[in-house]
């Protein structure tokens, strides 16, 4: 027997206790007619089915493990995934993981294991409830989960086991107390960005990103046979770091089709819930679209909560998580505060920032900011871009901005000190620096303050996190800055080392972006003054990587770049200092 045909002897067997028909069987696996009754003649004729249609002299195995996948940030599900992790959204009455628990169950399957990772403390009383067990993923923000299917299976192989994403909902029991072939499914449903078509001969053939595709479920069953092969195929690719961004399916991709039986689903009977609108698609009383969120927005906006459409998660920034959203036709964005950006930022400052500044034209319209919080909402800024540092027409009109906020003579009754700063991601920080030479990078770093403070100073409200990204240039040049968290009286040349090293500029292209600024004319004391700042910066956030790293948030070679600038400027300085290089 072939894939196909193993895919239609599963289906008659998991439903031999009523009739099946030709025709049912034709349209749920979207073939012909006349295809079925080929199959059901040759099975009759092989002595495998009965004229009936009972399935006979086939040899099933029974499923004995599952791996449910619940450790991910489920990032696209904004803004419920602050609240709650994907595998607890309510559906119909039930949560999502409860419903393929007792799924599990009903044919069998007592062995399942859970990978969790955020919010896991929200999944522990399912270890009472239904006697599951809960593998902690500590890499989740990190690593995709083919990490995660591979913790599951350090004790085992993947033989005679089901492997479950926590957020699909099943109208239909998908698992079988007897199953044939491995398989995974996937549903009729044609889409653009599927990573595989399923042919005539129930193949899962890849294909490229841009042609249309069947859509991935992400349930699949691996039987006693395949068990030590895809095993083997999962550890080989986990031992590779390259492999850290894969899904799981990857180890099913050999060659031009996957050896895997394709178990073809109607879109009717399986709902891959991805977004806050496919919840409300799915179930309108979901608990769940009552989020804090959801109804902050609707009472700003003065509106019902089907208002609020096209929600789309935008790129997680270092500090916040923000999505953007559509109602009645006009374009939002709502920030929700990051991990621990309650130590981090002073809400209150925040907010007399954007009061101090609500009337220039150098920020984006801001409809609501929570002093206490931190939750904004602004108006989407249409056809615009942010800053490209290696552009310089974008490079000249973001100085230009600069410039603007620094002689705009606005004041604040607050300033950013850096040093003290220092001190304080130090302390949030609270384990020694992960650095080896991090004390003797310091002490030279804050050698250089005494220098730096017999330096002349324009003293000003500056922006201080001005990250390239903060930039918005619209269409007609006009060019904004946005995300003033930080903002607070400081030396200009304080954000223009900021955004040397967000930008993770070289000394050429430092030496550059303040000629920039400078229209050519910055004095020798003012670009060391700047190189001491690059160092003195690079060291802060450098700090501020490693608290954030404490909260499992990891910003890679970025956080690496921080300390590189605060170790490598503060050596040039000091040379400059002693005559021993030119500035």
């Amino acid at each position: 027997m072939n894939k196909k045909e193993n895919i239609f002897l599963r289906y008659l067997k998991q439903n031999e206790m009523r009739k099946v028909t030709q025709r049912e069987l034709a349209s749920r696996f979207s073939v012909s007619l006349g295809s079925i009754n080929k199959f059901i003649h040759k099975m009759i004729a092989t002595g495998f089915l009965s004229q009936t249609l009972q399935v006979k002299k086939v040899e099933f195995e029974q499923p004995k493990r599952a791996i449910i996948l619940a450790a991910g940030f489920g990032m696209r599900m904004v803004p419920i995934n602050t609240e709650y992790p994907k595998g607890l959204l309510e559906v119909k009455g039930e949560t999502l993981i409860e419903r393929l628990i007792k799924q599990l169950h009903e044919v069998g399957v007592e062995d399942i294991r859970i990978i969790v990772g955020f919010m896991k403390e929200r999944y522990e009383y399912l270890i009472d409830d239904y006697n599951v067990k809960l593998v902690v993923n500590t890499h989740y923000g990190e690593k995709n989960n083919i990490y995660s299917v591979a913790l599951a299976c350090e004790e085992s192989n993947l033989a005679n086991t089901y492997i479950i994403p926590c957020d699909v909902y099943c109208e239909e029991n998908p698992f079988a107390s007897n199953e044939l072939d491995s398989w995974y499914m996937v549903s009729d449903e044609k889409i653009v960005n599927s990573n595989v078509r399923i042919n005539k001969n129930f193949d899962l053939v890849p294909i490229k990103s841009e042609d249309i595709g069947n859509k991935m479920i992400g349930i699949a069953y691996i039987n006693a046979n395949d068990g030590e092969h895809y095993t083997g195929r999962l550890r080989q690719y986990v031992s590779s770091p390259a492999h850290d961004s894969d899904y799981w399916e990857i180890i099913l991709n050999e060659g031009n089709a996957s050896q895997i039986a394709a178990n073809l689903t109607p879109v009717s009977l399986v709902k891959e819930i991805n977004t806050y609108e496919e919840l409300r698609e799915l179930d309108n009383n979901s608990n769940q679209l009552n989020s804090t969120t959801i109804k902050l927005i609707s009472q700003i906006l003065h509106v019902d909560n089907s208002q609020i459409e096209q929600i789309t998660v935008l790129k997680k920034g270092m500090t916040n998580r923000s999505f953007l959203f559509t109602c009645q036709g006009k374009k939002y964005i709502m920030r929700i505060p990051g991990e621990g950006t309650n130590k981090l930022i002073d809400r209150q400052k925040e907010a007399a920032i954007y009061k101090l500044i609500k009337n220039s034209s150098i920020t984006e319209n801001v409809v609501y900011l929570n002093p206490k919080n931190g939750y904004k909402l602004t108006e989407f800024v249409a056809n615009a871009h942010n800053c490209d540092p290696l552009d310089d027409e974008d490079l000249r009109r973001c100085m230009a901005t600069l410039k603007k906020l620094h002689n705009s003579a606005l004041t604040a009754d607050f300033e950013f000190d850096l040093y003290k700063q220092i001190d304080f991601y130090e302390h949030l920080r609270g384990s020694q620096s992960n650095y080896r030479d991090y004390d003797q990078v310091k002490e030279r770093v804050l050698g250089l303050k005494k220098y730096l403070d017999t330096l002349e100073k324009k003293w000003t409200l500056c922006h201080i996190d001005a990250n390239p990204d903060n930039f918005l240039i619209e269409q007609s040049g006009h060019t904004m800055l946005i995300d003033w968290e930080y903002a607070a009286m400081q030396d200009p040349d304080v954000d223009l080392a900021m955004f040397a090293i967000y930008s993770l500029y070289d000394r050429k292209q430092t030496d550059h972006l303040i000629d920039i600024y400078y229209d050519g004319n910055c004095d020798s004391k003012t670009r060391l003054k700047i190189y001491g700042y690059i160092a003195t910066c690079g060291l802060l956030w450098s700090n501020w990587c490693e608290y954030k790293n404490t909260l499992g948030i990891d910003f890679g070679e970025y956080s690496l770049y921080q300390y590189r600038y605060a170790k490598e400027y503060s050596k040039l300085v000091c040379k400059v200092l002693e005559g021993k290089q030119n500035a």
